[in-house]
């Protein structure tokens, strides 16, 4: 264990020297407040350590003691539920200690010590178990089997097991590795958090991460492992749009990152997460859910590992065969982060003073996501999908972070100023937006929804992009200036946008909706299309077709329950036919 002594003081950087003995990431205390810090230069024997606290009043000559370890999490039955800050320290356990006000150098384990943990062993004294194997389970909500692990590294024979109750101290039982040593199973694990977990092979994303939300399952669809970014200016819906993610998204485990954004948008998410209801399972949100907490007023080291301890914890339950959905807000505050400690050791900045290796940093973080075949004699497959929120200055998506970010991730729903101004929530612009998985998934869409999914969303997007352009005219020389079939392509436009994309976060039924649904409802736009324009061919008045009863009813399928939806299509489509059909008639 190597100690040194403090040599300067820079805001969240402190230099100590006679540290030769430590290494590049160590977990270091400094002071003899004993704050936490990390090991992120070294030159010869002085060592650059960025604090995870606050180090006003710090001086030269104060010891700094490596602790010979990295920075890691400790992953067990306990996570679930619970707020932790970037560095994985317990804020509802510190509260209970100290109170509302976080003191420097507290000391309070990740996971509580005290709690105790039914555990039930489904292995056998004499079983053969190798790395990732499962060897128990904790039922550690309603809704989430915590299994117990194997180790990564750990092949052996199980000498003892037995199911019970246990805090996390106590071993479950023994594993007597192949090189002869004896060593005791325990409930949790710890791991590096700069470190990837291992798996055995990563899968190809040929199936959707389905969200309910139609904007992004039909346009702009994420697959199960994929990633995805949402840059967008202040007040386009960011955060709503990830809450949204995190209550319908078909994951079995959310964690959200709160990195860097202001406190009381932390304070929402810790206010409603809890009163929001899972509507897979009927129990509170939170029974699924980990919120890593770290506002723009904590300490900036701390927001930097908050991705980091995130991610870990998110592919420790990717690990277990779970589909896990990662929210990081946002990834525009830990760049920032970045570029502030690269200030502080004085390194050559790049593009708008970010760090030369902000890109690398960025892909690190988002190749961890992913679907795997995790490591294990079961074979299981888990996979983690991470959705980072950019929030980038003035909406101005051409600064480094933004760019950065599309360069790595496969799905870009850009949020517009000028779409949440006119209340069309969610804010995704359609002609901005794309997703790279849409090829991929579309094998799965036609087999699992429809066949004709594909070529009706082409369709959709293709009418969308017609209507930018008429606009254009429309602008210049009046509505009245159009063919009549162009007029038509404008009102059917404008049915997509108002009737298919828009959709009401906070309306009971219009929140989610399926994908069956989501089918019948660009079948009822694009029929009226069709046969509107049949019939415009057949002499009928443009506006006394725009003007059918029926499309009120289109408009209003969105509202119509789940039970209901084939009913009311069937009903809508026979409607719509026989006023056709009438106006017709009456033409003649």
């Amino acid at each position: 264990m190597s100690k040194g002594s403090i040599v300067k003081v820079s805001g969240p950087l402190v230099i100590a020297e006679g540290m030769r003995d430590a290494n590049l990431f160590d977990v270091v205390r400094v002071s003899n407040e004993r704050l936490i810090g990390e090991i992120i230069e070294m030159h010869g024997d002085r060592a650059s350590i960025q604090v995870y606290e606050e180090t006003a009043g710090l001086r030269a000559g104060e010891p700094v003691e490596s602790t010979g370890v990295p920075l890691s999490v400790e992953l067990g039955p306990g996570l679930i539920g619970g707020i932790f800050d970037g560095i994985q320290r317990p804020l509802e356990s510190i509260m209970e200690k100290i109170g509302n006000n976080l003191s420097r150098g507290i000391e309070v384990p990740s996971l509580s010590r005290e709690s105790v943990w039914k555990f039930e062993a489904t292995k056998n004294t004499g079983d053969q178990v190798v790395e990732g194997d499962t060897i128990g389970i904790v039922q550690e909500t309603e809704t989430v089997k915590h299994k117990i692990l194997v180790p990564p590294g750990v092949n052996g024979t199980i000498v003892s097991i037995k199911s019970g109750e246990y805090k996390l101290e106590q071993p479950v039982g023994k594993l007597k590795t192949e090189k002869g040593e004896e060593i005791d199973l325990m409930l949790y694990q710890r791991w590096p958090v700069r470190k990837g977990r291992p798996y055995v092979k990563k899968h190809a994303p040929t199936m959707p991460l389905v969200t309910g939300q139609r904007v992004i399952d039909c346009m702009f669809p994420i697959a199960k492992g994929g990633v995805a970014a949402i840059p967008g200016p202040f007040g386009s819906g960011k955060t709503v749009t990830q809450h949204q993610l995190a209550k319908w998204a078909q994951a079995d485990i959310v964690v959200y990152i709160g990195c860097g954004e202001r406190g009381n948008e932390m304070t929402d998410v810790l206010n409603e997460f809890p009163e929001l209801i899972d509507p897979y399972t009927g129990e509170s949100l939170m029974k699924r859910t980990v919120l890593i907490a770290n506002t723009s007023d904590m300490p900036v080291a701390a927001r930097e590992a908050s991705i980091y301890t995130g991610i870990t914890i998110a592919e420790y339950f990717r690990d277990m065969g779970y589909s896990v959905a990662l929210m990081a807000d946002s990834t525009s505050r830990w760049a920032e982060a970045l570029r502030e400690m690269s200030g502080r050791l004085e390194e050559m900045p790049g593009e708008e003073g970010y760090p030369a290796y902000l890109g690398s940093r960025l892909a690190q973080f988002y190749e961890r996501a992913g679907r795997v075949t995790t490591l294990g004699s079961e074979g299981l497959e888990g996979s983690l999908s991470a959705i980072g929120a950019v929030s980038p200055p003035g909406g101005d998506i051409s600064e480094p972070v933004s760019q950065a970010t599309l360069r790595i991730v496969k799905v870009f729903w850009g949020l517009d100023a000028g779409l949440a101004y006119k209340r069309h929530f969610p804010a995704i612009n359609w002609l901005t937006s794309y997703s790279l998985y849409t090829d991929s998934l579309a094998g799965w869409f036609e087999e699992n929804v429809s066949p004709e999914w594909n070529s009706n969303r082409a369709r959709m997007m293709l009418i969308l992009q017609e209507e930018a352009e008429l606009e254009e005219i429309v602008k210049l020389v009046g509505m009245d200036a159009l063919s009549s079939s162009d007029r038509l392509k404008m009102e059917v436009a404008r049915s997509i946008r108002e009737d298919f994309l828009h959709q009401l976060a906070f309306h009971e039924v219009d929140t989610h909706t399926s994908l069956k649904k989501q089918d019948f409802m660009m079948k009822l736009i694009l029929d009226y299309y069709d046969k509107a324009s049949s019939t415009l061919e057949m002499g009928a008045d443009i506006e006394a077709l725009v003007a059918l009863p029926v499309r009120e009813k289109i408009g209003r399928f969105k509202y119509v329950t789940e039970d209901d939806c084939e009913n009311e299509y069937v009903s809508i489509g026979a409607q719509l036919a026989f006023e056709l059909s009438e106006l017709l008639n009456k033409e003649d």
